[in-house]
């Protein structure tokens, strides 16, 4: 969908020049195109599937290398999502000021840079570590730009599309670790993948004004109260609250694993109607703490406490 005001918005990104950034701006336009915080999310998660697929001894070099490529190609998706959505970001307040819409950075620049970013964490698997992690990395850049980003303004279900491309990172790193994806691997995928929902519900319900300025299909989109929002959001957290254990069942982590995801999911869910139900958006905000903390623990607890 096109507007006057994107279109305006359009020609003074691609006509101004951004000549005398100082070092210190252009690195911090830079972290800011590849998403430097979700691109952490995103060593954290292919490190965890690599350690929980590697067999001992492990390997720190294959390590190094799997969240070297995974962040690479991590980085590059995110260039050339901020590339795709630079229109309609320019009409959002929660990211008008990044570097495209706010005319620090020229459009060819943000593309030039994804796509070599994306090629290189691609390739780099494949040569460091096998072929199946570079093809999932592949799928997971194909998948977050040329599915999830132009579904956005189609179809509320693109929120589904997008927690696929979210929940791969662990799968590369198993990937990584094995040459092979067993039950194990789609656990921590399921785990990514049901972990993300809520996040993303709650930050659509919180910045709702901003997607229908920018055209997007939410299921905040009318959901003025955010019960809708919150029932979605219970539902897949109780489903989290399932498929979280799973790593127990199939002999991937002890007993004590099992005990610490039941407290901690049930205490994740406890929170979630008050996210929600309460009036403003500090409430929705605190979800994004909780959702962080959560994945931070169960992970930490997986890595240092319960693999058997």
């Amino acid at each position: 969908m096109k507007t006057g005001v994107i279109e305006t918005v359009s020609e003074t990104n691609h006509g101004t020049s951004t000549p005398g950034r100082s070092r210190g701006r252009l690195a911090a336009d830079y972290a800011e195109l590849v998403k430097a915080r979700l691109t952490l999310l995103v060593l954290l998660t292919t490190a965890v599937g690599y350690y929980m697929g590697a067999r001992h001894p492990i390997r720190f070099a294959g390590l190094f290398h799997v969240i070297f490529g995974a962040a690479s190609a991590a980085a590059g998706a995110a260039a050339l999502n901020q590339w795709w959505e630079r229109k309609a970001d320019a009409l959002m307040e929660r990211t008008k000021m990044r570097p495209l819409p706010n005319s620090r950075m020229r459009p060819a620049e943000a593309l030039i840079a994804g796509t070599a970013l994306s090629l290189f964490g691609v390739i780099y698997l494949a040569i460091a570590c096998n072929v199946l992690s570079a093809c999932l990395a592949a799928a997971t850049i194909l998948i977050y730009v040329l599915a999830y980003t132009p579904l956005k303004r189609v179809s509320d279900m693109n929120t589904l599309v997008g927690a696929v491309p979210g929940a791969l990172p662990p799968l590369i790193g198993w990937a990584a670790a094995r040459g092979t994806i067993d039950a194990g691997g789609w656990c921590l995928f399921a785990i990514l993948f049901f972990w993300q929902l809520p996040h993303f519900f709650a930050i659509a319900w919180m910045c709702r004004d901003d997607y229908s300025r920018a055209g997007f299909q939410m299921i905040s989109s009318d959901d003025r109260t955010g019960e809708r929002s919150a029932s979605q959001s219970v539902f897949f957290c109780i489903l989290l609250v399932v498929i979280a254990g799973l790593p127990t069942f199939i002999g991937l982590n002890s007993q004590a694993y099992l005990v610490a995801e039941i407290i901690l999911s049930g205490a994740f869910v406890a929170v979630r109607p008050c996210d929600f139900f309460g009036k403003g958006h500090r409430r929705a905000r605190g979800s994004y703490s909780s959702l962080r903390s959560f994945i931070c623990h169960c992970c930490s607890g997986a890595l240092a406490l319960t693999k058997i």
